[in-house]
C-alpha cells in the first residue's frame, strides 16, 4: 500500500474525505476521537462497521473531515467512504462491503 489512500463518501448533505493509512487503528474525526464526535453508540458502530466487516479493525489509520448533513448523515457518509478506501486498497473486499438490496420483494402476480 502507498503512504496514503483517499476517499469520498457522500450522503444526503454531508460530505466526508477519508484518509486511511497503515496504523493501529486510530479514527480521527475533525481533529477528535470518533467516539468523542460520534456520542451515539449506534453511529460509532456505523463507522467502524466497513473495518470489521472484513476484519481490519486494527490495521489502518483512519482520519475523516466531515462537513455539511446532520451527525447521522456524516456517520453514514464515513461508513461509505472507508468502505471505498478498503476496495481500493484489496478488491476481493467488494462482495463482503456491498450493501444487500434492501426492500427487493418477489414479483408481484395477481393471479
Amino acid at each position: 500500500m502507498e503512504k496514503q489512500k483517499t476517499g469520498v463518501g457522500r450522503r444526503k448533505e454531508a460530505v466526508t474525505r477519508v484518509f486511511v493509512s497503515k496504523g493501529s487503528g486510530k479514527i480521527i474525526v475533525n481533529d477528535k476521537d470518533y467516539k468523542e464526535y460520534f456520542s451515539l453508540v449506534y453511529l460509532q458502530n456505523q463507522v467502524i462497521r466497513p473495518l470489521k466487516t472484513v476484519e481490519a479493525a486494527d490495521k489502518f489509520d483512519i482520519k475523516i473531515n466531515a462537513a455539511g448533513g446532520g451527525v447521522k448523515g456524516q456517520a453514514e457518509s464515513a461508513m461509505l467512504g472507508i468502505a471505498r478506501v478498503l476496495i481500493d486498497i484489496n478488491p476481493e473486499f467488494r462482495p463482503a462491503l456491498k450493501a444487500k438490496k434492501a426492500r427487493r420483494s418477489f414479483q408481484f402476480s395477481k393471479r
